[in-house]
């Protein structure tokens, strides 16, 4: 029996009876955080940072109280937003006063509040890799006397010939373009220049360590060494071309997947993490790393089609990216739960098979882990806390607070 077999199981007993312990029974799904595996991870990504600061990706997280218990642990520092609406919010409720927008934002209205708030122009940095992101800016206000902070995005993908391999973000790769955009900025009234941002998400995001995929895990891994050496090379030029045209205050880069290579390149200040907190089932199989599972959520069995199949009550939570099984979620607990090739997780109804599914009561709770984090907090309203034996605290999700971000 493997350690994971017995570490699922005594999960699913602990759940179980945290659940049972309280004075009025779980609302469903039951979306779940393990503080426990929560600040393990924490500091193991502190750890991996090597005395630079990690900066909280909230995509990954959605949920206000895990980002201040994150940021209020020494290593933490500052938040990597996915929308300016979403970072005006950050700042307007106290969660933080270092705000990197990870994205280019065309939202006019956000832009609009952002510019007429010294405060929160002084917090908020925008991401940009087009002068249209700047005539966005401009075309709608109607004074320059409060400056927007900007950083700029470079690719980091890696290229072997004419083969780009990484995520499909900014334009700009070569140290030319990226001067040029530099200057432009510049010169231009209303603006400062203040970070770099090179996301490298062909390490960071992919699974190099997956033992029924070994070959390609191998491929995955030399992919990665190539990039990484290709990367330090390129952030080096940047850095020496940038140095003539300003001092930048950051320069951010990397994910949970990549922390120990993306810290290793003295041009980065900062890395950039979230996923790792929470770990979601496509952060299972990483050489570099074994963090805890912390996010789970509960559905209760509704139905028993047949003495081998269980029903459990919706939870089809498909994760974004490319179609595949990889994104639909995994039965965590009790261990030995599969969905059927015929119906998958569903909208509405999720029948499983495998030993337990006979064991299983009308009624029971069936823990489940999504494929990626943060996407879980949509479904939901409300995130129980778990630490030790009992849920201590329930917190609102975006969500729950009325949030659309």
């Amino acid at each position: 029996m493997s350690q994971e077999f017995v570490d699922r199981n005594r999960l699913w007993s602990r759940l179980n009876q945290a659940a049972a312990a309280l004075d009025r029974p779980l609302e469903t799904p039951a979306l779940v955080v393990d503080l426990d595996a929560f600040d393990r991870n924490a500091d193991d990504l502190v750890r991996r940072a090597a005395g630079k600061p990690v900066r909280i990706a909230s995509k990954s997280i959605r949920v206000p109280a895990l980002l201040s218990r994150a940021l209020a642990r020494p290593g933490f520092s500052g938040v990597l937003a996915y929308t300016l609406r979403e970072a005006l919010w950050l700042h307007e409720n106290g969660v933080s006063e270092d705000i990197v927008v990870a994205y280019p934002t065309v939202d006019r209205a956000a832009l609009a509040d952002l510019v007429a708030s010294p405060a929160a122009a002084a917090a908020i940095t925008l991401m940009v890799d087009d002068i249209a992101h700047l005539d966005v800016v401009d075309a709608g206000r109607h004074s320059k006397a409060v400056p927007v902070r900007v950083a700029i995005d470079i690719d980091a993908g890696l290229r072997i010939g004419p083969q780009h391999v990484g995520p499909k973000r900014s334009p700009l790769y070569d140290a030319d373009e990226v001067v040029a955009l530099a200057r432009r900025i510049q010169r231009r009234d209303g603006f400062r220049l203040v970070g770099v941002m090179t996301y490298e998400g062909q390490v960071a995001g992919v699974p190099d360590h997956v033992p029924s995929k070994r070959a390609r895990s191998l491929v995955v891994r030399q992919l990665k060494t190539a990039s990484v050496t290709q990367l330090q090379l390129r952030r080096a030029e940047l850095a020496e071309a940038l140095a003539e045209v300003t001092e930048l205050e950051f320069w951010n880069a990397g994910g949970s997947g990549s922390v120990e290579s993306t810290v290793a390149d003295p041009v980065v200040t900062e890395v950039a993490a979230g996923s790792g907190l929470l770990v979601p089932t496509l952060f299972d199989h990483y050489q570099s790393f074994r963090p805890l599972p912390a996010a789970f959520y509960g559905l209760p069995v509704v139905r028993r089609p047949s003495p081998d199949i269980a029903t459990v009550a919706g939870g089809g939570f498909i994760a974004s990216g490319p179609s595949g099984a990889d994104r639909a979620p995994l039965p965590w607990a009790p261990p030995g739960l599969h969905l059927t090739g015929t119906e998958g997780a569903g909208e509405v109804q999720t029948p499983l098979t495998g030993h337990p599914a006979g064991l299983l009561k009308i009624g029971d709770l069936v823990w489940f882990r999504h494929a990626k984090s943060g996407e879980l907090f949509e479904h939901g309203n409300t995130v129980h806390l778990l630490e030790g034996p009992s849920f201590v605290e329930d917190v609102p999700t975006y969500r729950g607070l009325g949030n659309a971000f």
